[in-house]
């Protein structure tokens, strides 16, 4: 177990260290039996721990002294240490041990996290170095709905991760490699004999570039052979290819980068042509451990469990995903020293993992034991969908490009905005700033809040309501908060120093207990890689504001003003750490 400073912030931890030493005092000979701790929401207490079912299993018919379930939880009820954390402890049902915290012990750990900073809330993970793989679009196509997933969701678990203090290598395997380059460098000659005539401009339309090359390739037999024959020269590293093919993927790069910056989001690039070199020592080193076989002229991996085998050489000699995949896992282990490996691709994609994954373990790269380091993962997510209930297109049956969707959504943000008379209020900067964080927000909320394994049917005007659980109404919720500590007219980091909190009222403590949340709400959206978590925590912490303290509890100009004033500022900085964490730029007025 971590140490008490570990733990500071993650209620759940300390309440299992205490428990912990009440099992191995009442089953000294259970040593494996770990302390079960949930938050429950019953009006028998707090907290719950559920070992007494489990452990009565263990031990009964051994000799023991214990009746029954009840029992064995009334045991661990009364050896408990005693600890400025609880309040009081009941035994309910089957041993049920029920636990109140203490209110004093709530209202002072909120105070030292608005005197310390939230970052002492952060989780404590066994995870030094984590490589997440995310976005990774393809070279010379445009990015579109369909990347929208993995780039919030990659993102989303990387900010998690870095804020429980994890190394996280953000990597963008983009598609920089492969036969299409053949057909890509091929129709650019054609196109500009001159080669440093090519720029963005020239170009143009890179997706119509793209489509233009396919057609090409696909109806002229001389276009197709020279085509490829060009992928050889690239391969082969002639410089005027090697040239041709870095213009194309400069000109996507900048593409890319207009998409990322308006989401807030930072990669770094390792394509699939970082890896191209080590492939051979890699695929090497799979052959001497006897994994690879011929078959029907391609070179194969068998595995157990799987009616078809991973192909990692093609039968013409070339390389595909899995040869990729492969390197790039043995690079991640080896080289970036990585303990934790996570993919973040749509759900189409399991089988393809989990075939490679196996590769993996039969080489030895990864243990058998999946609760053992290093660690692979990959994280899969739905589809984004149309209100048709088909995958979401424009009218013309095309994808949706991801910049247009991201700009439509700024501005009918920034019409709500005008609608509500914000233009007489604010000057255009402040009105375009609000539009974007609001806009953008709203889509990556209205995609993080679903479980990433479901698919979800997107919807401006549902994602641009300022009521339910969107991103604009907890953007105004934040807002408010601020507007209230503002309207106060004290200086919020003197009460700091000299206030006190007291949580006399159940909407104090509600809202306490809640806050004090936080800390295990992050640890289980990264233990179990669900963002969704994090947005269902963060919309019930402004429910349980707003309807259960606001409404109930005055804040300025009550005797209890300082004390509430303070819950209102360790709220809105709770709020602030979520909004972070998803990747949404809070808003302070409305």
């Amino acid at each position: 177990m971590a140490t008490e400073e570990e733990n500071v912030g993650n209620v759940k931890r300390q309440l299992a260290k205490l428990f912990e030493v009440s099992l191995r005092t009442i089953v000294p000979d259970e040593p494996e039996v770990e302390p079960v701790v949930v938050a429950c929401a019953g009006k028998f207490g707090d907290y719950q721990c559920n070992n007494a079912m489990g452990l009565w299993s263990k031990i009964k018919g051994k000799g023991t002294d214990f009746k029954g379930p009840p029992s064995v939880g009334q045991a661990i009820m009364k050896n408990l240490p005693k600890s400025e954390i609880i309040e009081s402890c009941s035994v309910a049902g089957p041993g049920f041990v029920n636990v109140v915290l203490s209110k004093k012990w709530i209202a002072k750990s909120i105070q030292k996290m608005l005197i310390d900073g939230i970052e002492k809330w952060a989780p404590q993970l066994q995870i030094k170095r984590a490589v997440v793989d995310f976005s990774s679009p393809n070279i010379a196509k445009e990015m579109h709905v369909g990347h929208l997933r993995s780039t919030i969701i990659g993102d989303t678990l990387a900010r998690t991760l870095e804020f429980s203090n994890v190394e996280v290598l953000r990597r963008n395997h983009v598609g920089d490699w492969g036969t299409q380059f053949g057909m890509l460098i091929e129709f650019l000659f054609e196109k500009f004999p001159n080669i440093e005539e090519v720029n963005e401009t020239a170009i143009g339309d890179l997706q119509a570039f793209y489509k233009a090359s396919k057609q090409r390739f696909d109806e002229d037999p001389a276009f197709k052979e020279r085509a490829q024959q060009a992928v050889v020269r690239l391969q082969g590293g002639e410089p005027k290819y090697r040239n041709a093919w870095l213009k194309i993927c400069e000109i996507s790069r900048k593409e890319f980068h207009r998409v990322y910056e308006r989401l807030g989001v930072h990669l770094e690039e390792k394509g699939e042509s970082f890896y191209n070199p080590y492939i051979p020592g890699v695929l090497k080193e799979l052959s001497d451990l006897g994994l690879i076989e011929e078959s029907q002229g391609a070179r194969v991996i068998f595995l157990e469990g799987f009616n078809i085998p991973l192909i990692v050489v093609k039968s013409d000699g070339g390389y595909n995903y899995a040869s990729t995949d492969l390197t790039a896992l043995w690079y991640r282990l080896n080289e970036e020293k990585a303990d934790w490996i996570i993919y973040v691709t749509d759900v189409g994609q399991q089988q393809h993992f989990d075939m490679f994954f196996k590769a993996a373990k039969r080489a030895g790269w990864l243990p058998t034991d999946d609760a053992l380091k290093p660690k692979v993962t990959h994280v899969g997510f739905g589809l984004v969908l149309g209100e048709d209930g088909k995958r979401f297109r424009t009218r013309s049956s095309e994808v949706v490009r991801l910049v247009d969707l991201l700009d439509e959504a700024k501005d009918r943000s920034k019409t709500a905005l005008l609608e509500r008379g914000k233009a007489e209020e604010w000057t255009e900067k402040e009105l375009d700033q609000t539009a974007e964080a609001v806009g953008y927000s709203a889509v990556k909320y209205a995609d993080l809040k679903n479980n990433r394994l479901t698919n979800y049917t997107f919807d401006f005007d549902q994602m641009l309501n300022d009521k339910g659980n969107t991103a604009v109404y907890l953007l105004y919720a934040h807002a408010r908060i601020c507007s209230i500590i503002r309207k106060s007219g004290r200086n919020i980091e003197e009460l700091k120093k000299t206030g006190e909190i007291v949580l006399d009222h159940t909407g104090e403590r509600e809202l306490g207990l809640h806050l004090l949340q936080f800390s295990e709400n992050v640890e289980e959206t990264c233990t179990n890689l669900l963002p969704n978590v994090l947005c269902e925590y963060l919309y019930n912490l402004s429910e349980v504001f707003t309807k259960k303290f606001y409404s109930n509890c005055q804040v300025v100009g009550s005797p209890e003003e300082t004390s509430r004033l303070l819950l209102c500022e360790a709220t809105a900085i709770v709020m602030r750490k979520c909004f972070n964490l998803l990747g949404i730029e809070p808003v302070y007025k409305i």
